[in-house]
């Protein structure tokens, strides 16, 4: 694309591009360009890409928003320090939360074995239903 751009004589300020990574996610594109500037200094540019259909069927409209981040080698550091940090926390978030529904769970469960436990006597049998006895008595002739 940026070779295209060139030969066309498209946006002649475009900085020159000496790496690039696309990395598709759903309804995104991430790409990361690592760009040089006049002065040769190299810099980070990460786009965000995200589809946008508008209306249905034939009539449907297809546009793209975009946000830019430029980044700077003398951020990469802190930068890097800050995404880890928030990776970090939605990662241990998300554990905390996934135990908290498994204990939930163990104790749902806990609740239900000893209600059935309850319900029963000491050989194991359910008395919380009824019990029908059906005994046929049969004349014997001695």
């Amino acid at each position: 694309m940026e070779d295209l751009k060139k030969k066309n004589g498209v946006d002649i300020n475009e900085k020159e591009i000496v790496f690039s990574k696309s990395i598709k996610a759903g309804k995104r594109i991430y790409y990361l360009d690592v760009k040089k500037n006049k002065k040769d200094e190299m810099f980070l540019a990460i786009t965000e890409s995200k589809k946008i259909t508008t209306g249905e069927g034939d009539g449907a409209l297809v546009s793209f928003e975009k946000h830019k981040i430029f980044l700077y080698k003398e951020d990469f550091e802190k930068f890097m320090a800050g995404m880890n940090a928030a990776i970090n926390f939605i990662n241990q978030t998300e554990a905390m939360e996934t135990v908290g529904e498994m204990q939930d769970e163990t104790k749902e469960d806990a609740e239900v074995v000893s209600d059935n436990i309850a319900g029963m006597n000491e050989n194991g049998m359910d008395l919380d239903g009824e019990i029908d006895i059906d005994i046929d008595f049969e004349e014997s002739i001695l």
